[in-house]
């Protein structure tokens, strides 16, 4: 069955500005909302009335989106909780569906957001030319998805080396820049890719 519309459940204001970004150039015409709430704990304390909301309305060519970061959580812990919430809701995971039927996709950002940005240097420097070109290849940063130390912290740190953002990094601004320049084939982060896929299938 074709899909046509999805519906994004989102942590916070600054997934749902990247993503407002990168989905339309995953999804090929289907059309999304986005859903931000104040933080992965209170989006994880509204999940399961929410999926019990859908649950009892949603058409059978849309879908549900779940982002949420890792954070410091073991990652199959954490899709295991998220699977739980959707399958006592009633609703079938792609998990779970095994290539049949389903209703819901979880997705987990390791370690947070601005892992996916780091697997996509080139949209950064494009956003902010003055960075070093040479930050994928040295060690801390090789591996979007193991950068140590937290990933948004890290990426504040070598934008204020190139003399961005003296005072702070402003997330969501930097969100928006980057995501703008995003080119979601050439991403080297996992998770990323792995939520790519798993659109790119439906689309």
């Amino acid at each position: 069955m074709t899909v046509s519309h999805i519906e994004v459940l989102v942590e916070e204001p600054l997934m749902e500005a990247a993503l407002r970004l990168i989905l339309p150039r995953i999804l090929d015409g289907i059309t999304f909302d986005i859903h931000p709430h104040q933080g992965k704990d209170a989006l994880l304390a509204r999940l399961s009335e929410r999926l019990r909301g859908y649950s009892r309305w949603i058409p059978k060519d849309w879908r549900i989106l779940v982002v949420v970061d890792r954070d410091a959580q073991d990652c199959r812990e954490l899709k295991s909780e998220l699977d739980a919430v959707a399958r006592a809701a009633g609703l079938i995971t792609r998990t779970a569906a095994s290539g049949g039927h389903f209703q819901v996709i979880n997705r987990i950002a390791i370690e947070e957001l601005e892992a996916w940005f780091f697997g996509d240097w080139s949209a950064v420097r494009a956003a902010y030319p003055r960075v070093k070109a040479s930050i994928p290849d040295m060690s801390p940063y090789r591996f979007p998805d193991g950068i140590a130390g937290g990933t948004w912290e890290a990426l504040e740190r070598l934008l204020q080396d190139a003399g961005y953002f003296k005072t702070g990094l402003r997330k969501i601004e930097a969100a928006r820049s980057i995501a703008g320049h995003m080119d979601p084939s050439r991403n080297r982060s996992p998770s990323f890719r792995a939520l790519r896929d798993a659109l790119a299938q439906m689309a």
